[in-house]
């Protein structure tokens, strides 16, 4: 065989070679781009994870922070915001209430808090084009039935953990697809809150998860007390304090 023959035979063959690489899919493309991001969500977690800013419960855990980063990520939340918005309670990502609502109103659907009181709330939401409200009621007397009342929040919140009831079943009622395998609000899972305050008024949006909020003041006829995490014992988690604004209904004419 001459050296002619011999080129032209390695020619075809790299060229059948070429030809049967298969090309990338969009599937493989996207699982790419994600494990880059993931890689410098995981090298911003590092730096971020010994720092005040870091909520206590992720403090320290790179790992559990660059889940919570990547997981804010798919629902349009940028990493600071989601520090304050996302617990990862035993390895499962989820929603505090004020950012979950805050999500599903971004996406278009509405959702109105009717009635708000220590016995009882009261929520109502519609998903963007649609004419019908869907309701929601959480009262003092549906907790206990599920054994809910036991719990230190419960007793200390009553108020605020039924908005946070209400606020995750509705909003998986109107805007599930809006959650993206969040389903849940920190509130459910762990049954506290994290320093949710009723103003007369604030408005809820994105905007608002980094607006600081004041912190609440007990009424004079009321004991004080503090909010404490169940990773926190005795104290206020204020990076989580900071960020949190809820509101009451307007009172009727």
């Amino acid at each position: 065989m001459t050296s002619h023959e011999i080129a032209q035979r390695d020619e075809q063959q790299a060229v059948a070679t070429t030809q049967q690489a298969p090309e990338p899919t969009a599937g493989s493309t996207a699982l790419i781009q994600w494990a880059q991001e993931a890689d410098l969500a995981y090298q911003m977690a590092q730096k971020l994870a010994a720092t005040s800013f870091v909520p206590q419960s992720l403090r320290g855990k790179p790992g559990d922070i660059t889940a919570a980063i990547l997981a804010g990520a798919e629902l349009g939340l940028k990493p600071m915001a989601t520090l304050k918005s996302i617990d990862v309670i035993q390895g499962t990502p989820a929603l505090r209430a004020h950012a979950m609502r805050a999500v599903v109103q971004k996406q278009g659907h509405e959702i109105e808090l009717a009635e708000s009181t220590p016995e009882r709330c009261v929520m109502r939401g519609r998903r963007k084009g649609s004419e019908n409200w869907q309701t929601v009621e959480w009262t003092i007397e549906r907790a206990r039935q599920m054994g809910l009342l036991g719990k230190d929040q419960w007793k200390k919140q009553p108020q605020n953990m039924l908005v946070a009831r209400a606020t995750g079943e509705l909003s998986r009622l109107i805007a599930s697809d809006a959650l993206h395998g969040m389903p849940y609000v920190s509130e459910e899972l762990e049954g506290t809150t994290t320093g949710e305050v009723l103003p007369a008024k604030a408005p809820l949006s994105v905007a608002s998860l980094t607006a600081p909020a004041p912190e609440p003041q007990p009424a004079a006829d009321e004991p004080a007390y503090s909010v404490a995490r169940d990773d926190q014992p005795g104290g206020w988690d204020q990076n989580a304090i900071d960020d949190s604004v809820d509101w009451q209904p307007e009172t009727e004419q």
